[in-house]
């Protein structure tokens, strides 16, 4: 616990500074947690980052997380992220084909998913610090909230599991008890924010952004249970690794940009 408490403070004081400052700064910062995570991903399948396979996906993964702000250095070239994607694709396919089917096309799919997976997740990390400082510490304390009531009110009052499966601690009292404290949370975030949001809105962001949020942590759950490891990495004594850190709001800030523009 001492350890965990220790790690938390001091990824905090490293994390936040960029969070606060923004820019350029913080865009560089979330390229070096989405390579990590991109690295963490892929040794799951034992595919090494520094192997042709690792650095399509590195390549696919620089475009993938290039501000929208930024996006005129595409334009130049008249290629759009989606049709970089597609030519990544057919370099995966060809390695298939170089290595003899050494690399086989489960390989190019997981590839391709877990660059996609972790480029657009932290795409939108960047996007959102755009958007607002706000948004960011919203969707943070949201996902907090949301461990923690579930955690304890999973704890006092759980009984029946929700996936046990996949993680079997988790109840379905728990997650209900997470969704109504981030419901709460949000009400009293809104009070002191400038979020363009009235409290219905709110409501219904937050119970689908607590929901989903969830369910990030139960997709790395069954990823971590399929190919048998503890955790992600150990980038984060005590926590795991990024990918451990991040899973829920690789969730939540894709559906908190999607519903921002529903409730425009």
């Amino acid at each position: 616990m001492k350890q965990r408490i220790i790690t938390g403070v001091v990824a905090a004081a490293v994390f936040l500074p960029f969070v606060m400052y923004g820019n350029l700064p913080f865009t560089i910062f979330v390229y070096v947690l989405g390579v990590i995570a991109l690295k963490e991903l892929l040794r799951m399948k034992k595919i090494h980052l520094l192997s042709v396979p690792g650095f399509i996906s590195l390549l696919l993964l620089t475009i993938l997380l290039i501000p929208s702000k930024y996006m005129t250095m595409l334009g130049d070239l008249n290629l759009s992220k989606v049709e970089i994607a597609l030519l990544s694709l057919l370099l995966f396919l060809t390695y298939t084909v170089v290595t003899k089917n050494k690399f086989t096309f489960d390989d190019v799919g997981f590839s391709i998913l877990s660059t996609m997976y972790i480029g657009v997740g932290f795409y939108y990390l960047i996007e959102t610090r755009t958007e607002g400082i706000e948004y960011i510490f919203y969707a943070l304390f949201l996902i907090w909230v949301t461990d923690s009531g579930a955690y304890f009110v999973g704890r006092s009052l759980g009984k029946r599991k929700l996936w046990p499966e996949i993680s079997p601690n988790k109840t379905v009292e728990g997650a209900i008890g997470g969704i109504i404290c981030a419901i709460i949370f949000a009400w009293i975030y809104r009070i002191f924010t400038d979020l363009p949001m009235t409290f219905i809105e709110m409501t219904i962001i937050t119970a689908l952004l607590s929901a989903f949020g969830q369910i990030g942590d139960l997709v790395e759950s069954a990823l971590k249970r399929h190919y048998q490891i503890k955790d992600s990495g150990t980038i984060l004594p005590g926590h795991g690794g990024i990918l451990d850190r991040f899973d829920s709001l690789l969730f939540v800030l894709p559906i908190l940009h999607l519903l921002l523009l529903l409730f425009k």
